[in-house]
């Protein structure tokens, strides 16, 4: 079988979403992994799966296995946040966030390997600027999305040169909400607020033959807001 097969978790809607309809563009039979239902892009299918839950991991490769016969592509996208105080912040709650933005990529890497490594494949996992700076009451999530580009570079090392795998860090992305205002965009040294196809080009790239010397490598996309200094004044 020729056609290239993706699977892309958290992809029923938001930068998952913009991702598989991405790859389908460009030829990529798209498997969404996702625990409900959403957008699925022309030609693909999703699959039902919590990503933090080895069992459901190991289902949905064993599915992808059976339907595709072969898995050319992984993109670790999947990702929640609960923000409290950390004195409110109940262990449990803690590691449902760990278990789905970081375990997941762990869980689903290791289950996918052997048929990864067969098609000479990549891997793009999501993170966040928020490995790098925060807002009050995020522990958990920063903690995940540090967690992943560390876990990102130490794929690439262990997998290479069979497999690459590189880490996107979005910024300020619209994905939901109301629009962004004159003065939103105006903060970002790039003049505008991030789209969801400015994630997913990247993804497509990385994932792509012309990325073929990268690996291991963290690509913050923010509009180059981490590089600003802010002063109050």
């Amino acid at each position: 079988m020729d056609e290239k097969v993706a699977i892309v978790t958290g992809a029923a809607r938001g930068i998952g979403a913009g991702i598989a309809a991405r790859l389908a563009h460009d030829g990529y039979r798209v498997v969404a992994a996702d625990r409900t239902d959403g957008d699925v892009p022309p030609g693909g299918r999703l699959v039902r799966a919590d990503v933090g839950v080895e069992s459901d991991v190991m289902a949905l490769i064993d599915d992808v296995a059976a339907h595709e016969g072969r898995i050319d592509a992984l993109v670790c996208n999947a990702g929640i946040n609960i923000r409290k105080p950390i004195g409110e912040l109940g262990l449990a709650e803690w590691s449902s966030v760990i278990a789905t933005n970081l375990t997941s990529t762990f869980l689903l890497v290791r289950a996918a390997e052997t048929a990864l490594r067969a098609a000479r494949g990549a891997v793009v996992t999501i993170a966040s600027t928020r490995a790098h700076m925060s807002e009050p009451n995020t522990e958990a999530y920063a903690a995940s999305k540090g967690g992943l580009v560390a876990l990102t570079h130490a794929l690439a090392i262990s997998l290479g040169p069979d497999v690459r795998v590189n880490c996107i860090s979005p910024g300020w992305i619209l994905t939901k909400g109301p629009a962004p205002n004159a003065a939103d965009h105006a903060q970002h040294p790039a003049g505008r607020v991030g789209t969801v196809d400015d994630i997913a080009a990247l993804a497509a790239w990385l994932l792509g033959p012309q990325s073929g010397f990268v690996t291991g490598a963290e690509f913050v996309v923010d509009g180059g807001m981490t590089r600003k200094m802010i002063y109050v004044e």
